[in-house]
């Protein structure tokens, strides 16, 4: 079996990068931590490398056998790249899903997630996670949004991102027109100047724009809405979290 040893090996080299976007970009590549984050690239075909500390000969006996490139690495080698301080000694390198506007439209039936310039990458994650529970087809990512391949939010979305669709939008424009050739209604999120969301129909074929956690949707994105929602809230309160509101939308879309 092989180990890493010395920070010179090009594998530690090229994983290290990935802690940086540019790098995650470049490459297509992102890291994912865990064992259960990694059974699950694995099972996906996603994983291109799967990197064990060297003591853990347990996880090696059980994911050697998988179809993806393991092995050992040193101790000190691997805290470098690990992405939690009590880590359970397994990560992955994981080829990102891509998709361009033909097959994102292809892929991506039932309702749509748009993200419009969230930052909190435990938002972010969250949201998608909830999308992916709450049965939605894909989401597309408006340029000024947090890196969906960063650490943290891959934690927090824990293992959406193998199971959504995502599509990259230059602005909200490209995006309308995509949705609108998929035949999706734009509804937008906002705390007042819509309709409350339990009057509005959310069940189907419905793109929702959850904006940034502060400021909201952007102007861009508010132009090209179909229709905007609000959740209701008791006086003195102005805003709920983002992905707190997000799952609150998305799962009023499973009632039946």
């Amino acid at each position: 079996m092989k180990v890493i040893g010395s920070s010179d090996n090009k594998i530690y080299k090229r994983v290290r990068s990935l802690q940086q976007k540019k790098y995650r970009d470049r490459l297509s590549r992102y890291l994912v931590e865990g064992e259960n984050l990694v059974e699950e690239s694995l099972s996906e075909g996603l994983a291109a490398t799967v990197l064990i500390r060297d003591d853990r000969q347990d996880l090696y006996d059980r994911f050697a056998e998988k179809d993806a490139y393991s092995v050992f690495m040193t101790g000190d080698l691997f805290r470098k790249v690990a992405q939690t301080e009590t880590s359970q000694g397994i990560l992955a390198e994981v080829e990102k899903r891509t998709y361009d506007e033909t097959a994102f439209m292809q892929a991506a039936q039932g309702n749509i997630l748009v993200l419009d310039g969230l930052q909190d990458p435990g938002n972010l994650g969250t949201i998608l996670r909830t999308a992916a529970a709450a049965g939605y087809g894909g989401a597309v990512i408006l340029k000024g949004t947090a890196d969906v391949y960063a650490p943290k939010v891959t934690r927090a979305a824990a293992g959406a991102l193998f199971r959504l669709p995502l599509f990259f939008a230059e602005n909200a424009a490209e995006a309308a027109a995509i949705l609108r050739q998929m035949g999706k209604t734009i509804v937008g999120t906002t705390p007042r100047g819509g309709i409350p969301y339990l009057d509005a129909d959310l069940t189907k074929d419905i793109a929702l724009v959850i904006g940034n956690e502060g400021n909201g949707m952007s102007e861009e994105a508010l132009a090209v809405t179909d229709q905007n929602v609000f959740i209701p809230m008791h006086t003195g309160m102005e805003s709920l979290n983002a992905a707190v509101a997000a799952g609150i939308l998305m799962y009023k879309s499973v009632e039946r």
